[in-house]
């Protein structure tokens, strides 16, 4: 199998916090920094750095289990809809996903057009991935509208928009359970700098290093620009 990893499955938000960007944003350039920098004015003008989002934003536990797979071959991008691209080498293959988001379908914009939140269908569509699993964080159980939160509404309101024979080879579920190293074939870390707080950059970059992963797009490395 491949393994997917977006960043935003920890680096996460807190219950009732409405401007967080888990509940729906773009990805433009003023969402990755500019965004992030008002919700912190927002909070504490005068607090150093990026700390003011620490309370709304945290890194959720987890994710340092995936060095388990230093020695897997790894990719590190900026923005899924770079996966698009990754697949090719490996025509066919079941998809393991963890995200908090389905990126199945956008809902608006040219729906042919390769997206953070398309990526996974079109190529389900394409015959690029054989299979697809979107494994939600354990953190999604306390956010009552959070994807992951009620995994028979979020079904609902995907499947309609997808073929027969592209619904019947995706799988929503909720929970880390990591593969053995031995099954994955390849790995891809994903920023999404939109949806993640840029205080927790230094994490994700170690976690590249650790994982020897290759850029695809180069990451961003915001923690000093709050």
């Amino acid at each position: 199998m491949l393994l997917s990893i977006d960043w935003d499955a920890f680096s996460g938000t807190r219950e009732l916090v409405f401007d967080a960007p888990i509940w729906g944003t773009r990805d433009r350039e003023a969402d990755r920094v500019a965004a992030w920098r008002e919700r912190a004015r927002q909070r504490d003008p005068q607090a150093p750095g990026w700390s003011a989002l620490d309370a709304d934003f945290p890194l959720y536990p987890g994710w340092e289990a995936l060095e388990r797979y230093a020695g897997v071959p790894a990719h590190v991008t900026l923005t899924h809809a770079d996966a698009w691209e990754w697949l090719a080498a490996h025509p066919g293959a079941h998809v393991l996903n963890v995200d908090s988001h389905h990126d199945l379908v956008s809902f608006s914009g040219d729906p042919t057009r390769v997206r953070p939140g398309n990526w996974a269908g079109l190529a389900l569509a394409s015959g690029r991935a054989g299979g697809y699993t979107c494994l939600y964080p354990s953190w999604h159980a306390g956010l009552p509208v959070a994807e992951g939160y009620d995994l028979g509404r979020t079904w609902g309101e995907v499947t309609p928009l997808l073929a027969p024979e592209v619904r019947d080879r995706v799988t929503l579920t909720r929970g880390l359970r990591w593969p053995d190293p031995a099954e994955v074939t390849a790995l891809l870390l994903v920023q999404s700098p939109a949806w993640t707080n840029p205080a927790h950059d230094p994490a994700f970059s170690r976690l590249a290093r650790r994982l020897g992963a290759t850029p695809l797009t180069p990451p961003l490395d915001r923690s000093a620009a709050g």
